[in-house]
């Protein structure tokens, strides 16, 4: 069976029974995910790094010690842990903060993996990603976070309501209203994204 086939599932129970590699493998299929994700809501390269580095730690002590239970995608616990530490740190600094989206290094948009066969199309493409970098990060940080978790982690609306503290009715709408005012950006100034 080769890694791709391998569930998260059979990779936490293979850590779990001592294979360390198994670990490695899922830190290797998720991090890119995850730090992007923190670093979106906190824009700072170093505190990213630490809470990444946390998200993880937590992560191991959960699953050696037995109190990881399979309720669903191991992704949407571990960005659920991501979430909490980043509340837990703007709590204890008394600040809440976004990440500023045109970031370019961590932006998510170039993590998507949408490039093309030809020079041409992939010029295009980051012509695309680009314009919509920009757009997204005049999105209220609500819609912004919403869109990411859609568009980006791939998580449902039930587990974005529930990772952000919210209804679904809560978070379909701001992602609607995500939606609705990139539409009016785009009438706006004209824009074609093909």
């Amino acid at each position: 069976m080769n890694a791709v086939e391998i569930t998260d599932k059979e990779l936490v129970e293979s850590y779990r029974s001592g294979n360390h590699t198994s670990f490695e493998q899922l830190i290797g299929r998720h991090q890119s995910r995850i730090f992007s994700y923190i670093m979106m809501l906190v824009k700072d390269k170093q505190l990213a790094d630490d809470i990444f580095q946390d998200t993880f730690i937590k992560i191991i002590k959960t699953i050696k010690n037995n109190s990881y239970k399979e309720e669903g995608k191991f992704i949407q616990w571990a960005m659920r842990i991501a979430h909490n530490l980043v509340i837990d740190h703007f709590r204890k600094s008394k600040r809440i903060s976004y990440a500023d989206v045109q970031n370019d290094m961590y932006d998510f948009m170039e993590n998507i993996g949408l490039s093309d066969p030809t020079v041409e199309q992939q010029m295009i493409t980051e012509q695309i990603h680009e314009d919509l970098r920009k757009m997204i990060a005049f999105l209220p940080d609500e819609q912004r976070e919403v869109l990411y978790l859609r568009l980006y982690a791939e998580m449902s609306f039930k587990d974005i309501a529930e990772l952000t503290n919210v209804s679904i009715n809560t978070a379909l709408g701001r992602m609607r209203y995500a939606l609705i005012n990139m539409r009016k950006m785009i009438t706006e100034k004209n824009l074609v994204l093909t």
